[in-house]
């Protein structure tokens, strides 16, 4: 019957319901959410398509905090970063082939914004990955960088966009790390950057 059936498919995602609550919980301590906790909240609804049940991604930044529906509390980037630790989760089972991600390392720090780059790089292994990132500890996962850039021409505004490689991908990684007026450390520090990202590849 159409409610056993339900009760099968009910019981098969409380069961996984779990383990991915735990592994995308564990993902974000690595993104810079060091206390926030994800569960997987599963409602009983009547009968449908897609069984007897309605799935709710719950988040709770803070502790002390209940948790809250992902959609009704959690900031743009929040959402990104959790975005990002269920792809990495279940990048061996989705099959989206591309994924955008725009500054999903906002208002985190260069440690998690490495992290960042990191899950990003391995989730591009099985995705296609476009990253929109200002922050050089990140951007120096990319297998390509382009730089997008404005000017104003005849009074119009014009959009560019370029891919930088060799030393004009050090010097920006620089003139993201030290703006405009590039010295000998922030250009060291760029070639070290990358070098590292290379390397963790």
């Amino acid at each position: 019957t159409v409610e056993e059936r339900g009760a099968e498919l009910t019981a098969a995602r409380a069961s996984a319901a779990k383990r991915l609550s735990k592994a995308v919980t564990a993902q974000l301590r690595d993104l810079g959410f060091r206390q926030a906790g994800f569960t997987v909240r599963i409602e009983s609804v009547e009968p449908e398509a897609h069984g007897c049940d309605r799935v709710v991604y719950m988040f709770e930044p803070n502790p002390g905090e209940s948790a809250r529906a992902l959609a009704d509390i959690a900031s743009s980037g929040e959402i990104a970063r959790v975005m990002l630790a269920l792809k990495t989760v279940l990048a061996s089972v989705d099959d989206t082939q591309l994924l955008v991600f725009d500054e999903i390392d906002a208002n985190v720090g260069g440690e998690a914004a490495r992290t960042v780059g990191e899950k990003l790089r391995s989730v591009a292994r099985s995705h296609q990955v476009i990253a929109i990132t200002h922050l050089p500890q990140s951007a120096v996962y990319g297998e390509h960088h382009f730089v997008v850039s404005k000017s104003v021409e005849r009074g119009r505004t014009k959009t560019r966009i370029s891919e930088v490689t060799g030393g004009d991908r050090v010097a920006e990684i620089a003139r993201m790390l030290g703006g405009e007026k590039l010295t000998s450390v922030t250009r060291k520090h760029a070639e070290e950057l990358l070098q590292y990202g290379k390397e963790e590849g």
